[in-house]
């Protein structure tokens, strides 16, 4: 007796976990005529923002996707996400790779996420790093896929992705960091800015030019640029500001 009740109290506490989740999940179908106003993320930071000490306000101008130089967009892609036109917005290998060794490690650190997986994140989800919140990000990638095309998903990705504090997209880091529109950037600005992403508010601290450079032979590897043109790019200094990037707290970036 115990025992069935004991299953059917689990199975009811499944299925309102699943109704819940399910109903949780937000219309993404929005995008398709409509730029966000704000992100998860960026009202994150902005109640980080408004402690004591902390100062700015919000840099972002949204551009189309033609207005964005095509050196930021390869530079992204072969950094986060070389195989984003191909996958369905999760790359299963990665994904596999990356749970693997949160397993391995319990850390649950390895993201594995594709630029879809990232927007997803962006826009509708904590940073917490859980395999909960791992999930629904995976189920709403899957979502903006279905209802969006591959050009807008990375539109709407350009334009709201953090390169530091207080900045967002990249129109606005580009005028930032060089003084410039993003259609204007070079090939070693727009690798520049690729490098700020995985640690933007602490770019100093977490090796930029390195970064920048190990973008810069991939995109040798796959033909945008010649070796010498590589070689001679990485002998550049990161401009100033990136580098003087301020360096915060470790957030859950």
């Amino acid at each position: 007796m115990k025992k069935v009740l004991f299953s059917s109290l689990f199975a009811t506490l499944l299925v309102a976990t699943a109704y819940y989740f399910y109903f949780s999940l937000p219309d993404v179908t929005l995008l398709k005529l409509k730029n966000p106003s704000s992100t998860a993320l960026i009202e994150l930071r902005e109640q980080e923002y408004k402690k004591p000490g902390e100062r700015g306000r919000r840099q972002q101008t949204w551009v189309s996707y033609g207005a964005v130089s095509e050196h930021i967009k390869k530079a992204i892609l072969v950094s986060e996400d070389a195989a984003f036109f191909s996958h369905k917005g999760v790359d299963m290998t990665e994904l596999k790779a990356a749970l693997k060794k949160d397993l391995e490690t319990l850390s649950f650190s390895r993201g594995g996420s594709t630029l879809t997986m990232q927007l997803a994140k962006n826009l509708y989800l904590s940073p917490s790093k859980n395999p909960l919140r791992k999930l629904k990000e995976i189920v709403i990638a899957h979502q903006l896929e279905n209802a969006l095309s591959k050009q807008r998903i990375f539109e709407v990705y350009l334009n709201v992705v953090e390169f530091g504090r207080n900045i967002y997209g990249v129109e606005a880091a580009a005028r930032h960091y060089f003084g410039k529109s993003a259609a204007t950037v070079d090939l070693v600005e727009a690798a520049t800015l690729a490098a700020l992403l995985p640690s933007p508010r602490s770019a100093k601290q977490s090796g930029l030019a390195a970064r920048r450079n190990s973008i810069l032979n991939r995109l040798a590897s796959v033909g945008y640029l010649s070796q010498r043109e590589s070689q001679n790019a990485q002998q550049l200094a990161p401009a100033k500001k990136a580098e003087e990037a301020e360096a915060d707290p470790p957030p859950a970036d």
